[in-house]
């Protein structure tokens, strides 16, 4: 046993600190960036993923987000017939998200196969990035797949970065622990905070022209601002992107969101929970939120915005303008209760 002394850090711990802009207004601002990943594969748009979770990474909200150049991970429950439909259609802003099990590479196997575009990007998604078994499936897609953009997590730590971007790995997906609706820490005591995971994983990844996602953690805007200010290439949001019609929500009855190792989740997928583990999500309810452009352009109009504060013209500046600032306390509370 051992204890790192250093101070971790969470989104909520820090503010950016502004600088000298000679940036006349939001509209100067660009958001969309270009990326060349290790498998030659090429990417542009607005860094922004939608989570592979219920109830946020549908095939309509892919449609939806596709207008405003983002990009949604499909959740892995659609059937290939589904998939291979919706595929045909919208390659450029999906991700196709997949686990580790023979059945999983089966059916991409037979996705691929009809879809057939080295274009595809696939994301091999599980809790627990760390295990043999996991580094071992990303090989073996690797290298049946040569050329598809190959998204693989969660992970919170540099080695385990450096590892998986060895083993094939185009983006890093990390992340243990701060979504919404997950319940890891709580249930197991593992994790890391999302700040400093962010900033330690993006210096390994890009250090092997590799590329990193921040996955969970954003409640607000400026958590997004402060993900791509310790150095995400991009966002992956869940809990901020519930609720909406284009996941499924609806103005009438109740709209329950999620995590995808929560009770809920496993009883409708799998059959209920294993008797060899426990829930590691919770469910919550939440309001309607009508149509998701709205959200969209809330988060994009905070990008643009603190890019403006720090003098940064494009997203891609922004991590290089950023200074954080430790705090204890960012937001004024006082007169929440009062909020319509």
């Amino acid at each position: 046993m051992r204890i790192l002394e250093d101070v971790k850090l969470d989104y909520k711990d820090v503010l950016i600190l502004p600088k000298r802009s000679s940036l006349a207004s939001r509209k100067e601002v660009s958001l969309k960036r270009h990326f060349k990943f290790r498998s030659g594969n090429e990417w542009f748009g607005v860094p922004i993923i939608a989570a592979n979770m219920d109830g946020v990474g549908t095939t309509t909200m892919d449609m939806q987000l596709a207008k405003m150049d983002l990009m949604v991970a499909l959740t892995k429950h659609y059937k290939e017939t589904e998939l291979i439909d919706h595929l045909k259609l919208h390659l450029n802003s999906s991700i196709y998200s997949l686990g580790i099990t023979d059945a999983d590479l089966v059916k991409f196997d037979n996705v691929y196969n009809i879809v057939g575009n080295k274009r595809m990007r696939v994301c091999i998604d599980v809790a627990n990035g760390y295990t043999q078994a996991f580094v071992e499936f990303i090989e073996k897609l690797r290298n049946r797949y040569p050329n598809v953009v190959l998204i693989a997590g969660n992970v919170v730590t540099p080695e385990m970065t450096e590892e998986l971007i060895l083993s094939g790995v185009d983006i890093v997906k990390v992340g243990i622990g701060p979504g919404s609706v997950c319940t890891t820490r709580k249930m197991t005591g593992i994790g890391y905070p999302q700040l400093s995971a962010v900033i330690e994983c993006a210096d390994a990844a890009h250090g092997l022209k590799g590329h990193i996602i921040a996955d969970g953690g954003c409640t607000v805007a400026g958590d997004v601002v402060k993900a791509f200010a310790a150095g995400a290439d991009f966002v992956m949001l869940g809990g901020m992107l519930a609720g909406h019609r284009e996941g499924g929500a609806s103005p009438f009855g109740t709209n329950q969101f999620y995590g995808m190792s929560s009770d809920t989740a496993m009883d409708l997928h799998n059959g209920g929970v294993a008797e060899y583990r426990a829930s590691e999500g919770k469910t919550v309810e939440i309001p309607y939120r009508g149509e998701v452009t709205p959200t969209i352009k809330e988060i994009l109009g905070g990008l643009r915005s603190a890019c403006t504060y720090v003098g940064a013209s494009e997203l891609r500046e922004l991590s290089k303008r950023t200074t954080f600032v430790r705090v204890t306390q960012q937001l004024n509370q006082s007169l929440n209760k009062y909020e319509i």
